[in-house]
């Protein structure tokens, strides 16, 4: 799969489908409007699959696991060695999002796009492209062929999952350092001062704050990414996580398959997806709103209003996966309910 051919392939979503799903909804016994979000993400689901009836009993979670050359600037509690030890967490299906997916019959699918150290396992998908980025205060994170492989990674990794059967993606990652990352490209993105958009990511102190925005700063004066070039922006001052789960988006567009998005980390990605193939955004359906500063920044950017407001920031999918849960539950009284007519009641009507 080649990015470009992708982009101009991907369609918007299906009007038909989407209008037939809103009467659909409407018609149902229940007070009108009264699933709120989960109503319009069930049309946007019948939009996306082109059928009056959506399915998503078979999902799974893409977490794209990679280091990033940030670190060397003081940006994290932890070193890289942690990225290696949750990747092989995953494989043995005891990390978080294995945990919680386990629950909703979500499969977990950890790709290896750019761990510093050496991971094995029969789960997760090698697919090393570097070991972790370069230190981006230094100079570009990853060439801009790298990163194009990265994206077209994260849309192989899609029509995989779509071929053995998956009819929702969620995007995840892991990856020491990447909300660093993911700062930086929401301040070019967003056009945005870095203290904007930089937060504490796993419990930062106020002097590693004060590192990790300077970092930021320092990696986009050095650069210099071009606003209006996603691909510039991400190979500049983003990770191959980031690329990955952009790729993961546009792959999922092409397939005619939506993809659930996480906090933070995947919002940027999503929206550096849009920014390529303005279509795409249809296909993207957010989760929950980050506890970052930068969540409900790229939330508004995008237009999307999350289902969840925990507080959240977790990663690894994790968001994502519990919103998929209330997916579900809105899917089983969108096809079970009976309708007005059925239960012999007057049906509401909207109110002028």
């Amino acid at each position: 799969m080649e990015l470009m051919q992708v982009i101009q392939a991907i369609q918007p979503l299906c009007e038909e489908s989407m209008q037939a799903a809103a009467g659909r909804l409407q018609g149902l016994a229940i007070p009108l409007g009264s699933l709120g979000k989960l109503g319009e993400a069930v049309v946007r689901l019948a939009g996306i699959q082109r059928t009056l009836i959506p399915e998503i009993d078979r999902r799974a979670v893409v977490v794209f696991c990679a280091d990033n050359g940030v670190v060397a600037q003081g940006v994290t509690q932890c070193g890289q060695e942690v990225t290696a030890a949750v990747t092989q967490n995953m494989d043995a299906g005891k990390s978080a999002v294995c945990l919680m997916a386990a629950q909703l019959g979500i499969d977990v699918v950890p790709v290896d796009i750019g761990v510093a150290n050496e991971v094995q396992g029969g789960r997760i998908v090698c697919r090393k492209l570097m070991r972790g980025t370069d230190d981006f205060t230094k100079g570009p994170a990853m060439t801009r062929e790298t990163c194009i492989r990265a994206i077209e990674t994260g849309m192989e990794m899609a029509l995989m999952c779509v071929q053995s059967g998956h009819k929702l993606l969620c995007a995840g990652e892991m990856g020491i350092g990447n909300t660093t990352s993911a700062a930086a490209v929401s301040a070019v993105l967003l056009g945005l001062p870095p203290e904007r958009v930089t937060g504490r990511g796993a419990g930062l102190s106020s002097e590693g704050l004060a590192r990790k925005t300077e970092a930021v700063r320092r990696a986009v004066a050095k650069n210099r990414p071009d606003p209006a070039d996603p691909v510039d922006i991400l190979s500049k001052v983003g990770g191959l996580d980031l690329a990955g789960m952009a790729g993961l988006y546009l792959g999922g567009a092409f397939c005619g398959v939506p993809v659930v998005m996480d906090g933070v980390i995947a919002a940027a990605a999503a929206l550096a997806a849009v920014r390529l193939c303005p279509p795409a955004k249809g296909y993207i359906l957010p989760s929950h709103q980050s506890a970052e500063p930068a969540g409900k920044l790229l939330l508004d950017e995008l237009g999307a209003a999350p289902f969840l407001t925990a507080g959240m920031r977790l990663g690894e999918g994790t968001g994502a996966v519990a919103a998929v849960g209330l997916l579900d539950l809105a899917l089983a009284v969108y096809r079970g309910m009976i309708s007005f007519d059925d239960a012999g009641i007057e049906a509401y009507q909207p109110l002028s």
